[in-house]
């Protein structure tokens, strides 16, 4: 790494790159000292910057990731292999693809493309009053967030697109799921609803809330990177049934089982841990006591599950 005040090229700092390729500031340390890379310069505050043609090499590691490859295989590769492996198909051990409608899906990445929010938004509302909010996630958020992925794996749209519809998909669903009837204070389970450090993405956990909700569950959102332990105490104030959280396909695998076996062993034994998202660790490694559900289908047979052993109605 080079001192302070070395910067002679174009560079981007690590919040500019965490924004831009969705892998945060631990996940690139982290990678730093594993694989070698990246090699961040320094600003001359001692800052880490990152050159332009890492940032673009990150960018291509982070969508391997998202097809399912591991941090292991594709962090040390150069941006050659990593276009190979692009052009190749990129996708290893990912879920399938959920049936999508192929009107409206194509719709909303035409607006996306076009950087035509009203037209986006405008879609999205009409497809919600017409599905209602269980399908409109399952049959139409879940395929389009697959397939505005698919597409920035294969470079056919940028990060900037992708970040839209992110952000358009979230706000309606706030919206959403806040004009929802309140759950009755008896209503079980009581699910608190977070992400990890070092996984900033909320968009499943939103698509997760308003299943529960609909289902009957009462919702304790507490957004995204909450620490372990702060997550344990909100479990305890609470009284949370179960602790559910998300994981992207960023998730490095080695980091998100010792997290999951740290909180296992922190929250009360009557708690259930569920750990749910496209992260392929979920799939490959069984920990005691968590509950992986990789798909959104899996969650009411949960929610009934969870219901059948504590003999709780809905």
């Amino acid at each position: 790494m080079d001192e302070p005040g070395q910067v002679a090229r174009p560079t981007i700092a690590i919040d500019a790159v965490e924004r831009d390729t969705g892998l945060s500031e631990d996940t690139l340390r982290t990678w730093e000292r594993r694989y070698g890379f990246p090699q961040p310069l320094r600003d001359a505050n001692g800052a880490r910057a990152y050159p332009l043609d890492q940032v673009e090499r990150l960018r291509r590691i982070r969508r391997l990731l998202d097809a399912g490859h591991r941090p292991g295989q594709v962090v040390m590769l150069a941006l050659p292999a990593l276009l190979d492996l692009e052009r190749a198909g990129g996708a290893l051990e990912a879920p399938p693809a959920p049936a999508l409608d192929d009107g409206a899906c194509r719709a909303c990445l035409e607006a996306l493309k076009a950087h035509d929010l009203d037209a986006l938004r405008g879609r999205l509302r009409r497809e919600l009053a017409a599905l209602g909010l269980g399908r409109f996630v399952t049959e139409l958020v879940a395929p389009l967030n697959a397939a505005v992925g698919e597409a920035w794996l294969h470079g056919r749209i940028e990060v900037h697109h992708e970040h839209a519809c992110s952000e358009a998909l979230q706000s309606l669903l706030r919206q959403t799921i806040a004009a929802l009837p309140p759950a009755p204070a008896e209503a079980r389970p009581r699910v608190l609803l977070s992400t990890l450090p070092g996984e900033p993405h909320g968009l499943g956990l939103l698509m997760a809330e308003a299943l529960l909700a609909l289902h009957g569950a009462a919702c304790i959102p507490l957004g995204v990177q909450t620490p372990a332990w702060d997550l344990v105490r909100a479990a305890q104030a609470w009284h949370a049934d179960i602790v559910a959280l998300g994981f992207s396909g960023c998730t490095a695998p080695q980091p998100t089982l010792q997290a999951l076996r740290e909180l296992r062993a922190r929250l009360p034994a009557t708690t259930a841990l569920w750990a749910g998202g496209s992260a392929p660790v979920l799939r490959r490694r069984r920990i005691d006591g968590v509950l992986a559900l990789p798909s959104l289908d899996e969650i009411d047979p949960a929610l009934q599950a969870w219901r059948a052993r504590t003999a709780t109605p809905p």
